[in-house]
């Protein structure tokens, strides 16, 4: 499933061709995405600009008029911009036709993504928004917040990091990555964890998703980012989908487990 960093990647690909376009068509060739996608649609968007092109978690987010375009690209899901005469393939299931003659083409194979239209002018209260923690990439995320979270929590650090009402974005490779390079077992009950290893915990997430990002995200073996090429940050990885190879701090060998059913990859000698 597409991340933070790849979500990021496809809206910043997505925007310079979105900004201050109209929305001319919309055209759904198939409603069952993972909630159904709104039959009127096309009468909500047209002739609607697009006055932004945000992210909120993994979710996409185009700001119009008089409401928000809200994408989600699933486990499989594709934003790309095609012309108009592009021939149709399988899984391409909406069209967006704007004013410049592009067309923003949504494609899933798998249909677990969404398309979802919210009336107003702000999202923040709308049942998918509305219990979400803080951005790792801002300063509302920080090493107090994240201790005062924490007190009393028996769960395992990564779980507790990877738990989006707590921190959004931080899926199951960089949670694997920031325990890492902060050197804290994934295994550590959250609450245990001092305020000084939460500094350095916070300064990894933070350092690890801006890398992925500046890399156009991890190679997934669905994802492509918004110009249509895969990310690289796979060839960084230190420790996901490395176990049993030697650590590159201490060449000891890495340790694969299952936390709760995530493919979870540490050293036991450096990450305590």
């Amino acid at each position: 499933m597409p991340e933070l960093p790849e979500v990021e990647t496809v809206k910043r690909g997505i925007a310079p061709h979105l900004l201050t376009r109209r929305f001319e068509k919309t055209i759904v060739r198939d409603h069952r995405l993972r909630w159904p996608v709104d039959p009127n649609l096309d009468d909500l968007l047209r002739g609607k600009e697009v006055r932004s092109v945000e992210r909120r978690a993994k979710y996409v987010l185009l700001r119009l008029d008089t409401g928000y375009l809200v994408i989600h690209l699933g486990m499989s899901g594709r934003l790309y911009f095609v012309s108009a005469n592009t021939p149709v393939a399988k899984h391409d299931h909406l069209d967006f036709l704007l004013s410049d003659g592009q067309v923003l083409r949504y494609t899933d194979p798998r249909r677990f993504g969404a398309v979802i239209w919210i009336a107003g002018d702000d999202v923040s209260s709308h049942k998918l928004f509305a219990s979400l923690g803080p951005e790792p990439l801002t300063t509302e995320f920080d090493a107090t917040y994240l201790f005062k979270r924490s007190r009393k929590r028996k769960v395992p650090i990564k779980s507790f990091l990877m738990d989006a009402h707590v921190v959004v974005g931080v899926g199951n490779i960089y949670a694997n990555e920031a325990l890492f390079m902060a050197g804290i077992s994934p295994l550590r009950e959250a609450g245990s964890i001092s305020l000084a290893r939460y500094t350095r915990l916070v300064a990894a997430v933070k350092q690890v998703l801006e890398y992925a990002i500046t890399q156009g995200g991890t190679t997934l073996k669905d994802f492509v980012g918004g110009d249509g090429k895969p990310g690289y940050f796979k060839q960084e990885l230190q420790v996901y989908g490395r176990g049993g190879e030697p650590c590159s701090t201490c060449e000891r060998v890495l340790q694969e487990i299952r936390l709760a059913q995530r493919t979870t990859v540490f050293c036991k000698a450096c990450q305590k």
